[in-house]
């Protein structure tokens, strides 16, 4: 292998084609596999380095292939996952960076009829729910103050009905500052695995400490039917996420 810990100048081809597969395969999108690392590649690498709880720095060495390598975080138990169609959407748009994919998030964000503006200068987290939720149950309402501010991640707590930690449920938690809302996606022993906007300025699944929610953390579309049955089992190294602002 011809791998460096601080550049991809000696990459050959095939390891470049290989990051690129593998990245799509952890379900951060490289852009084409064409075996040209360009700004999208970089800013897919960076990523799949800080949800591995790596330096995010945009280089392929030797422990960041052998972990693109390595089957993405799964349930333990297999099987194909009824995912809800809020989920689904946003799954196509894991990776992307609020500066380096930022004409592409702003888009996205704005798809619904609604935004609150450069996800790089504001913070997008309620905007990525948002637009998730609008895209996919256009007859859910929105009460209350989250009518005036979906934006104002706390407010995410007035939406649908109360629920138990289920795949697909609306959560938030209180950070210095405000909150952050996302979506849940599964647990380990500790760690509830969110996707999300706004965790470390990306579209990502992110372990959060299960410390930081309770019972008010937990809201389903009224619209919808509370599913049956607990979360996935999920594994990951990453260090649980921090980064919200």
């Amino acid at each position: 292998m011809s791998l460096s810990k601080t550049d991809n100048s000696a990459m050959t081809l095939d390891e470049r084609m290989t990051t690129q597969v593998r990245l799509k395969a952890h379900g951060i999108d490289p852009g084409p596999v064409d075996g040209i690392i360009g700004r999208r590649t970089n800013a897919a690498i960076i990523a799949f380095k800080r949800s591995i709880g790596y330096a995010p720095r945009p280089y392929v060495g030797p422990l960041t292939m052998a972990a693109l390598m390595k089957d993405p975080a799964a349930p333990a138990e297999t099987g194909t996952l009824n995912l809800p169609d809020w989920i689904k959407v946003g799954l196509k748009f894991k990776g992307l960076h609020e500066i380096y994919d930022n004409a592409e998030l702003r888009a996205f964000l704005a798809s619904d009829g609604h935004a609150l503006g450069d996800p790089s200068v504001f913070p997008w987290c309620g905007d990525f729910v948002e637009t998730c939720i609008r895209l996919t149950l256009p007859a859910e309402t929105f009460p209350g103050q989250l009518g005036v501010n979906p934006y104002w991640a706390l407010n995410w707590r007035g939406f649908g009905v109360s629920c138990a930690p289920v795949l697909g449920a609306v959560i938030s938690i209180i950070r210095n500052g405000g909150g952050h809302v996302a979506f849940v996606m599964g647990e380990d022993a500790t760690r509830y695995y969110c996707l999300g906007g706004n965790q470390s300025n990306t579209v990502s699944i992110a372990p959060i400490e299960k410390s930081r929610f309770t019972a008010a953390s937990f809201r389903w579309p009224s619209t919808v039917p509370l599913p049956t049955g607990g979360l996935p089992q999920l594994t990951s190294k990453a260090a649980a996420e921090s980064a919200f602002a």
